[in-house]
């Protein structure tokens, strides 16, 4: 007998380069996994509760794999302006207003945003982490979590961040893994990098840090120390643990050569790329050089949403572009990237693929959309026509998190309310208050 059964939905494979789907299936979940995928039998077979899912697209659940969650609460306010001034004239500033039920709300209004966009894991990247974790409990969903901390908050800070390592690592039913957080290279010395490092091994855990995020970071690391970003990254140790790399857009040959030897993936945010006015990086050098790549959000004071499904498709032009090639960034290399990269990226090789075993994070998607008729190609349709209000079902560790389109464990009136009361407090800029400095 099943827990859960997904009833004659259409189940999306991708491997080895190809992309193929299964029509009619039956998905069998038994606790938090799945246990079987079958064309579906004429008889409805046992189940605690049956999902009928008959025309629907069974996808993996979207993996976000750089996110700062909570900076939804700034989404929209700063725009059109440099990298150098977002962070020190505007969002910087701005952070320093947040008090940790502030965070906690900001984390339920974001992944409330993912779930209803079928994103069912992510690795967040941000303060007062313990609030997102209690947030990503009550949610349902899978994340990764790392505290971020920069040098000037001293070994005091860091320490605070190892109890949350060991507070939350393998909580909410398995559901939360946690990293160590160092913010990056250009906000910790090498001695503070060095520092993280030997905690991670330390508490058998991994980091999650920006790295390489534009070629001026690249050149003020090789004017500081001789070496690149990554380089430091080597040299300090970071690399002796498992790593998620956000951004890491501009790595040298020698680069990528070291992160093909390490356990370390790729954060890819196309959106916030484009925003910034920043040139497109070819993803081509790092599949030559198989080093894992997944898809990410960054946060939404920079790229507006936690869309996944959007930054596939920003993805899939902007390689085309760069490339000036129709046919570089297939449909099967897009969909790579999406599942099992992202996968591979976050260190969780039970996600990224409908397989018997793997986790059931699952999200069914409507194909009767007006923008996806006719439905000659469902792979097609779902990078390039599927919009996220086209979600209608999504499934986490087993666990029903959104059917029919609606949240079953998030109340988002209740979000909304708490937050519009904290709007005018949360923006308001104090001259000379801000959490760190970008460097220039």
């Amino acid at each position: 007998m099943f827990d859960v059964l997904i009833r004659n939905c259409d189940v999306l494979h991708v491997k080895d380069g190809k992309v193929w789907i299964d029509i009619v299936q039956d998905i069998g979940i038994v606790g938090q996994r799945i246990v079987s995928i079958e064309p579906s039998p004429a008889e409805l077979p046992e189940a605690s509760r049956v999902i009928f899912a008959a025309g629907l697209l069974a996808i993996p659940g979207l993996m976000n794999t750089h996110a700062h969650v909570p900076m939804v609460l700034f989404r929209g306010m700063v725009e059109d302006v440099t990298v150098t001034s977002w962070f020190n004239d505007h969002i910087w500033p701005l952070e320093s207003n947040l008090t940790s039920e502030d965070i906690y709300w900001g984390a339920m209004l974001g992944m409330a945003e993912m779930i209803e966009n079928g994103v069912t894991s992510v690795a967040d990247h941000y303060f007062d982490m313990d609030e997102v974790a209690q947030a990503v409990e009550q949610s349902g969903m899978r994340a990764t979590l790392c505290w971020a901390v920069f040098a000037h908050g001293g070994v005091e800070k860091l320490e605070r961040t190892c109890e949350f390592v060991e507070k939350w690592q393998g909580k909410a039913d398995g559901r939360i893994t946690t990293y160590m957080g160092p913010h990056a290279p250009y906000t910790a010395n090498p001695d503070f990098l060095r520092l993280s490092a030997q905690k991670a091994k330390e508490l058998r855990t991994g980091i999650h840090i920006h790295v390489s995020e534009t070629q001026a970071q690249v050149d003020l690391s090789m004017r500081q120390y001789g070496i690149t970003p990554v380089q430091q990254l080597e040299e300090t140790g970071i690399f002796e643990v498992p790593t998620i790399l956000g951004h890491c857009r501009f790595p040298t040959e020698d680069d990528l050569k070291l992160m093909s030897q390490r356990e370390t993936g790729v954060a890819h945010a196309p959106k916030t790329y484009m925003k910034l006015g920043e040139t497109e990086v070819q993803l081509k050098q790092y599949q030559q050089a198989a080093v894992p790549v997944g898809l990410a959000t960054d946060g939404a004071a920079s790229s507006n949403t936690l869309d996944i499904l959007e930054q596939l498709r920003m993805m899939v032009l902007a390689q085309k572009t760069a490339a000036n090639d129709p046919l570089y960034m297939t449909i099967p290399e897009a969909l790579e990237i999406a599942f099992r990269g992202s996968a591979r990226v976050l260190h969780q090789p039970d996600l990224g693929e409908i397989e018997v075993g793997k986790f059931a994070d699952i999200a069914l998607i409507r194909q009767d959309g007006i923008s996806s008729f006719p439905r000659y190609n469902p792979a097609a349709n779902l990078i390039y026509s599927t919009r996220s209000s086209d979600v209608d079902t999504v499934l986490c560790n087993g666990k029903v998190l959104l059917q029919g389109g609606r949240l079953l464990t998030i109340d988002k009136a209740e979000i909304k309310r708490e937050i519009s009361h904290r709007l005018e407090r949360l923006s308001e800029r104090v001259p000379g208050r801000r959490i760190a400095t970008y460097p220039t």
